[in-house]
């Protein structure tokens, strides 16, 4: 298992109106997608993991953050939601990685045992209704993380390191700021 594990939820969605309205990447409506407020986020999501200097050059990251070596997203399933992959098309794009989508919502513990041959380190992007399961299947975690993701929050990443697999998590938040709006307070 990786020594770094970061999770974020997916960018902004449809409110339960509908609007904003989600859409794809070639702007069709569809309530599946980012709002275009999701797609600012993504977008702003690679300069937070993967920060370049005037120059091209790979700058310093903020504290506790690490640029991700390996992308895991949530697959559609019932519900059709492609906006965890969405959220960080870019960043892969970025990164040059082709993200992983071989787990879908309700699959968490299966997850975890697939971050065991993950280059580290790893980034999770999923629904923030299904965290607090990823969270329950890495182990022992402290301090303990909050027991669930706020529905109006985008804007935090859940960070766990560890020096060995037999040591227990290291948790912090880390507010993304990326957007007007975010907070700066953690979950």
């Amino acid at each position: 298992m990786p020594g770094t594990v970061m999770i974020i939820r997916h960018a902004e969605k449809p409110s339960g109106s509908g609007k904003p309205d989600g859409i794809t990447e070639a702007g069709e409506k569809d309530d599946k997608s980012l709002t275009v407020l999701g797609w600012n986020r993504a977008g702003a999501l690679t300069a937070l993991f993967d920060p370049r200097g005037s120059d091209g050059a790979p700058a310093p990251l903020r504290p506790h953050l690490v640029r991700p070596a390996t992308i895991f997203a949530s697959a559609p399933n019932g519900d059709g939601s492609k906006r965890p992959l969405q959220t960080i098309v870019p960043l892969a794009a970025a990164l040059g990685l082709t993200p992983n989508q071989r787990f879908t919502k309700g699959q968490e513990a299966e997850l975890v045992s697939g971050l065991a041959g993950a280059t580290d380190p790893v980034l999770i992007s999923w629904q923030h209704e299904n965290i607090a399961a990823i969270v329950a299947h890495l182990g022992p975690v402290e301090p303990a993380p909050p027991t669930s993701w706020p529905g109006d929050r985008y804007d935090i990443v859940y960070v766990f390191n560890r020096a060995a697999p037999t040591d227990r998590w290291n948790f912090t938040q880390v507010p993304q700021m990326l957007l007007a709006g975010d907070r700066p307070t953690p979950i």
